[in-house]
């Protein structure tokens, strides 16, 4: 860990249930830093009360971020070092913190990452589904029209996608999903890394049968998994193929050919090349 802290913005992870969970270089950067910047004060005191870690809290959250992040920017400027977190997990993931990590950056503001826990990343780890590649969507909007407009545009996505959801808005959430994405496989977790931690690994539609039997509580983090292309029909594997002898009779060669009707079908070339062939 480097020993000049003066001018720098430290980005902390925190825990997101379990204190254990913070690790050794957090609580380094947290004892070190000049001051630290909280989305509220009241739930990082009691971390740092039992870290034993006595130091300014100022407050920065997502109606203050402005004005709180002016007068965070010019401590650091003048040489002081701040450590950003929120209430729980890492900062700026769908938690206050992008303003001033922009701002610092535009200053030339040093920026440095303790990374730790994130409930997205737990979450999609403990899920099942394939994590090779993913999207993280965060919350959706409480507005309707716009959960909607975000839903449909995910229709075709085909990485596994990652939502968060509080409990009071769980089942409208799904209950829209399902009408929008179609029955897909579903992975639930809830209170990750505190007492009651769980994981429902279902279908979308299971998974509301569930919750109707069961009231949501706690908070969640739903990974889904993307669209699947649809195989390609004996009547469309016909077509397709006819589209390639035409091709193929106009002068192109029969590699080029499969290649064009490929990229307009979505067939897979190797399935249409051996299909021409037959």
């Amino acid at each position: 860990m480097a020993e000049q802290l003066l001018g720098t913005l430290f980005i902390v992870a925190t825990p997101i249930g379990n204190l254990d969970d913070i690790s050794a270089r957090a609580v380094q950067t947290l004892q070190k830093v000049s001051f630290i910047a909280a989305e509220d004060t009241r739930v990082t005191l009691k971390l740092m009360s039992h870290l034993g870690i006595r130091k300014q809290l100022v407050s920065y959250h997502e109606h203050n971020r402005k004005e709180s992040g002016e007068r965070i920017l010019q401590r650091m400027l003048s040489g002081e070092s701040c450590a950003l977190v929120s209430d729980a997990g890492t900062p700026v993931i769908s938690d206050p913190g992008e303003c001033l990590v922009r701002m610092c950056a535009d200053s030339n503001v040093t920026i440095i990452t303790i990374p730790g826990p994130c409930a997205a990343i737990s979450a999609i780890a403990a899920s099942g589904l394939p994590a090779g590649r993913f999207t993280f969507e965060g919350y959706l909007s409480t507005s309707r029209k716009s959960r909607f407009e975000h839903l449909n545009e995910l229709k075709t996505e085909k990485r596994t996608m990652v939502f968060y959801e509080a409990p009071h808005k769980l089942m409208r959430t799904m209950v829209d999903m399902l009408a929008v994405l179609g029955d897909r496989r579903v992975s639930i977790s809830r209170e990750i890394t505190k007492l009651h931690e769980e994981t429902l690994r279902t279908t979308l539609a299971e998974a509301i049968a569930h919750f109707e039997q069961t009231p949501p509580r706690g908070e969640f983090a739903l990974v889904i998994e993307g669209h699947k292309d649809s195989p390609p029909s004996a009547g469309d594997m016909e077509n397709a193929v006819l589209d390639v002898g035409l091709l193929v009779r106009d002068g192109l060669s029969a590699k080029d050919a499969v290649k064009r009707v490929a990229q307009e079908t979505g067939i897979p070339k190797n399935t249409l090349y051996n299909m021409f062939v037959k």
